[in-house]
Parts: structure tokens; C-alpha cells; sequence
């Protein structure tokens, strides 16, 4: 259930920010400058901007020591996730990764 859950907000966290994001690179192109400016237009949006840069860190920690820590590989994918969608891809990916490994039969040692 819970795999469900984050295969979801893995989609919903990919269509709706792009949904957003499109219409920005078909009318602008990838104007780096531009985006920055829109993005810290006014204090509100200036405020999700810097929540998403500062919860974009928090991922980039948790992925590393949390996958380390479970042995999961290619790390970097959540990462590059998280970049070129956003903490809204991200965090769930690693979370349903996660999940997958918590669930595999750990290996008992034979004596």
C-alpha cells in the first residue's frame, strides 16, 4: 500500500510541476535568468523558492546517508530526480526505492 502511495506522488510530483514548468520553456526557452527573476519575484515566492532550495538539501543528506545506510545503490538517480523535477519527484522515488529495499528478506547468516 504504501509503495502505491509513493509510485503516486511520484506522478502527481512530475505532472503538476511541469505542467507549470512547459508553458515557461516553450514561451521562454531555458532562460535561466529569467526563471530566477520569476521565481524570486516577491517574498512569496521568494519564500517556496528558498523552502524548495533548503528541502532540496535535506533530500540530498537523507539520500546519501539513508541509502548508504540500506545499501541501496545508484543514489545519484535521486538526485538527478530531484533536479530536474524537483523535491516533489525526489523524495518519493527514493522514498518507494526505499521501501522496496525495507521489504527484500534480509540474508541470515549460515553457520
Amino acid at each position: 500500500m504504501l509503495k502505491t502511495i509513493y509510485l503516486l506522488l511520484c506522478i502527481l510530483g512530475t505532472v503538476l510541476p511541469y505542467s507549470q514548468f512547459l508553458p515557461f520553456l516553450l514561451e521562454h526557452g531555458l532562460n535561466i535568468t529569467l526563471f530566477i527573476e520569476q521565481l524570486f519575484n516577491n517574498r512569496i515566492s521568494g519564500f517556496f523558492g528558498m523552502d524548495v532550495i533548503i528541502s532540496s538539501l535535506v533530500i540530498w543528506v537523507f539520500v546519501f546517508r539513508e541509502g548508504t545506510r540500506l545499501k541501496m545503490a545508484n543514489l545519484w538517480i535521486y538526485i538527478a530526480a530531484n533536479l530536474l523535477v524537483g523535491v516533489s519527484l525526489g523524495l518519493p522515488l527514493f522514498l518507494f526505492m526505499r521501501q522496496i529495499q525495507l521489504e527484500q528478506p534480509t540474508e541470515t547468516a549460515s553457520y
